[in-house]
């Protein structure tokens, strides 16, 4: 027992020698022992993916509308109590070391969810109607009874859609701040939509003009994307479009077979 100590001692000793002077001694015709910490990633690696999931987890946030709302010195501490958490995750007592029950995830999520988006929309309807009623009162804005805003910029010719029809149309749709959110490309195709399956402002709007026409629309949320948003348009968002009907295709009923 003793002398297997002192061999296993002796090998450790060896092996801290190999490590520290960075070169092993192989006999000829002998593969090169393998050095295990040589298999863990590079610091650089390491570093990327801690970078990138960093990315994923702040594309979690922002997609949630939580960007500049959360406490991120606890956010670091939950994820540090998890990680050095102890046990087996199916034990009842698992939870108890954890300054919240993370059972309570769930329920919590969804109530403040539900608040964040309450807040938004009630922001987003206040700064909407001061841009529309603003808005309203440029040259040339006209506004339907729906409330719809809009500038026809060229009438274009005698051939309007109707809700039924194929449009071909080039635009680019913003936010109010400028931002562009959705653009055909300039020198592209242009892009086929039916008129009764697109946002309720496009389907009243592009009647207002023939092929070749161009108009600017203003969209209230509700003739938008309303309450809801829509991939990374916040809810009562106001819609601005500048459209070019370049071409209608014409909806042909079907013929009712004898």
């Amino acid at each position: 027992m003793k002398t297997l100590k002192l061999l296993a001692a002796a090998a450790i000793l060896g092996a801290a020698v190999s490590c520290n002077s960075g070169k092993t001694e192989v006999a000829e015709g002998e593969e090169a022992p393998v050095n295990v910490k040589d298999l863990l990633p590079s610091k650089d690696v390491t570093d990327s993916v801690s970078y990138l999931m960093g990315i994923n987890f702040g594309s979690f946030l922002k997609g949630y509308g939580f960007g500049d709302k959360l406490n991120y010195a606890l956010i670091k501490k939950g994820m540090d109590d998890f990680v050095h958490s102890k046990g087996n995750q199916t034990d009842t007592n698992f939870v108890k070391q954890f300054k919240i029950n993370p059972e309570e995830m769930s329920r919590m999520f969804g109530d403040y969810v539900q608040k964040i988006n309450q807040y938004t929309m009630a922001v987003n309807k206040d700064k909407a109607d001061k841009f529309l009623a603003e808005n309203a009162k440029k040259s040339g804005v006209q506004v339907t009874e729906s409330g719809l805003q809009y500038i026809i910029e060229e009438a274009g010719n005698d051939v309007k859609p109707q809700p039924s029809d194929t449009v071909f149309v080039h635009y680019v749709g913003k936010l109010t701040d400028g931002t562009i959110f959705d653009q055909t490309t300039t020198q592209g195709p242009s892009a086929m939509l039916t008129l009764n399956r697109v946002v309720p402002g496009w389907t009243e709007g592009l009647q207002l003009i023939g092929e070749g026409g161009k108009i600017q629309l203003t969209l209230p949320a509700e003739l938008g994307y309303g309450e809801r948003g829509n991939r990374g348009i916040e809810p009562n968002s106001v819609l601005i479009f500048d459209i070019a009907l370049d071409s209608v295709k014409r909806y042909i009923a079907p013929v009712a077979e004898d």
